[in-house]
């Protein structure tokens, strides 16, 4: 992984591969984003250089010929053309700047869009996740990664437009000569030496800033390091609210800690030295050059090698042309050492997938006559070598509704997974309909299956699109899925509001009108998102946890109800929520060490599912006393 602080050596192939493929990625996910920033660029460089130009040829006629005609002509074309470009230069900002603003969300999704293509482990990776949180640091302290690229880009397309304008308007201020025979100073600056002589001067101006502006952009990013930590504190900061921050006067600790943390910190005085120190510089340099330039253009000029228009728009394009390139530098500096931070959003964005696809359609069974068979599956997890699972045989039956109970650890999260082909077996294999299920679709074998995780995730979008995972639904098969799920009373309350609540949002984040919904009640909703799906497989991870005792009997009464004739999956650890199940399946350490009905299992006094019911039974009764 790239280190954040430290230049790469790479060639300038090397780098500009790396800046281009951020181009191309940014392109992808805006469109219109360089065409804006190129129009607007173009319009905005070329307004001044107008009125420029303009000027002199109206400061030419003034000082020569004078004639009225042409003087009323040039002023039309300075005030028309200036109206002209000025007005679209305007439009063009505001196109620049939404599609700008745009990019900033569109630099996220980019991430997220990647997130969907990852094999699952690389979510569950620590080093995945350090990587993101990186990118994200940099993206957020200095907007380093794809937003530099974003940012920097239109920049250096400005300043490059801006050396070829002031370039063009600046060649004949060599070229031009005065006619007569002059001594001393006056030959010397209307000879082809003189011109030599500035242009070296020029090209030493443009060394020196490439040089001033590479340096202070690396120095200024290692001065940086410590703005992450800033930033850090600025999101504890901004995150000083709910009711434990007053009732234990957490406010006071957080900002006293900030003040102590951040009073002078480190790096702003750094990078305020570093400003001072190279700003000096390039001030020396750029009064240096302006007073070469003043002499040589006012010689000229009093010696009648151009009229005094020509003097003054060779004052302006000359100095802006060294700006332009000292500006130049400075953004191709950024992007070069921005790349290191572009290797890490590469090294994200690259992950690699090795999961088989599979080619085989799975059969569309109108009867949903599937089976699953786990045929001696044992599993790893990535760099480990514990066995999370060893050995499992288990068969599922059409319209079979199987608990899955067992102490933390013991595996049953791991069985969903492999069930779900969140992973691949170690060993063994996992059959549907007595083929292995790495030779389905993958897309079409995870059509199977609806799960409910017990950290489901709801939006503030509205309440049928949450329900449908989609911006199009089917109003009534929303509406039965929630009353299914056990919302009909929320919803007959709801119904007497002139919004249609499957249009109002969850939660008031996006939504003035929108529903708040109780942790319970957000359950059910996930519930009815599973049951939308209408798969024959439905998977429930402790669907109940966040439900009061009424809601959950309420549940467990309609359960059969709410699933129909699908095979559901249940897993929970409070063991009497188990009891409606056709069979229990008991994990301990990995392994599948009892399967039966709930009486069958208690029955077996000295097995594990009995210790856990007995201990369970236990506490609720010390509970109760």
């Amino acid at each position: 992984m790239a280190n954040e602080h430290e230049d790469k050596k790479r060639t300038l192939r090397e780098e500009w591969r790396l800046s281009r493929r951020a181009v191309r990625i940014i392109h992808k996910e805006v469109p219109g984003f360089w065409r804006d920033q190129v129009l607007a660029s173009f319009a905005a460089v070329i307004f001044p250089y107008f009125g420029l130009f303009m000027s002199a040829q109206i400061l030419n006629e003034l000082a020569g010929e004078c004639d009225v005609r042409r003087l009323f002509l040039l002023a039309t074309v300075t005030v028309s053309g200036s109206f002209a470009v000025s007005f679209f230069a305007r439009w063009l900002n505001g196109r620049k700047d939404l599609t700008g603003n745009f990019m900033w969300v569109r630099t996220r999704a980019v991430l997220g869009n990647a997130q969907n293509e990852f094999q699952y482990e690389h979510l569950e990776s620590a080093e995945t996740a350090l990587l993101r949180s990186r990118i994200l640091e940099a993206a957020n302290a200095f907007g380093g990664g794809l937003l530099r690229v974003a940012w920097s880009a239109p920049k250096v397309i400005s300043y490059g437009m801006e050396i070829v304008l002031s370039a063009s308007l600046t060649i004949s201020m060599f070229t031009l000569t005065a006619k007569g025979e002059f001594t001393g100073i006056f030959r010397l600056i209307n000879s082809r030496c003189s011109v030599i002589a500035v242009l070296g001067i020029l090209v030493i101006n443009i060394i020196n800033s490439v040089r001033i502006s590479t340096k202070k952009a690396v120095e200024a990013k290692e001065a940086l390091a410590g703005l992450a930590k800033y930033n850090t504190w600025w999101g504890v900061i901004g995150s000083l609210e709910g009711p434990d921050m007053i009732a234990f006067d957490l406010n006071k600790i957080v900002l006293e800690e900030f003040r102590k943390k951040n009073i002078s910190p480190k790096w702003l005085s750094d990078t305020e030295k570093i400003s001072i120190r190279y700003g000096k510089l390039i001030v020396i340099q750029d009064i240096a050059m302006s007073a070469v330039i003043f002499l040589y253009t006012a010689v000229k000029a009093y010696i009648g090698a151009f009229g005094i228009g020509n003097f003054i728009l060779y004052q302006g394009t000359v100095q802006r042309f060294v700006q332009a390139v000292s500006s130049l530098a400075a953004e191709m500096g950024e992007l070069r050492h921005n790349n290191n931070y572009l290797t890490e959003v590469y090294e994200f964005l690259d992950l690699p997938n090795s999961m088989y696809k599979g080619t085989l359609a799975v059969e569309k069974r109108d009867d949903i006559d599937y089976e699953v068979e786990f045929k001696d599956v044992s599993f790893q997890y990535p760099r480990t070598d514990t066995w999370a699972l060893r050995h499992v045989n288990m068969k599922f039956k059409i319209g079979e509704k199987l608990a899955i109970v067992g102490e933390n650890g013991s595996g049953k999260t791991t069985f969903i997974k492999l069930l779900c082909r969140l992973y691949d077996p170690t060993e063994g294999k996992i059959l549907l309909n007595g083929i292995d299920i790495t030779r389905y679709r993958y897309d079409e074998y995870l059509a199977l299956f609806s799960v409910v995780f017990q950290d489901f995730t709801l939006f503030g979008f509205p309440l049928g699109e949450n329900v449908s995972a989609g911006n199009t639904y089917d109003t009534q098969k929303a509406r039965d899925c929630l009353i299914r799920a056990g919302l009909e009373e929320k919803l007959a309350s709801l119904d007497r509001e002139e919004i249609e609540p499957l249009q109002r949002g969850i939660g008031r984040d996006y939504d003035a009108e929108g529903i708040d919904f109780s942790g319970g009640e957000k359950q059910k909703i996930a519930l009815a998102r599973a049951l939308y799906k209408d798969a024959p497989f439905v998977i429930l991870d402790e669907p109940t946890a966040a439900l009061d005792p009424i809601a959950e009997a309420e549940v467990y009464e309609k359960f059969n109800k709410i699933v129909e004739n699908k095979t559901a999956v249940f897993i929970s650890h409070r063991l009497s929520s188990c009891k409606f199940c056709h069979n229990i399946a008991v994990f301990d350490h990995g392994e599948l060490i009892q399967k039966g009905s709930h009486e069958e299992l208690i029955a077996e006094e000295q097995g594990k599912y009995s210790q856990l019911w007995n201990a369970q039974a236990q506490y609720y009764q010390e509970k109760a006393g």
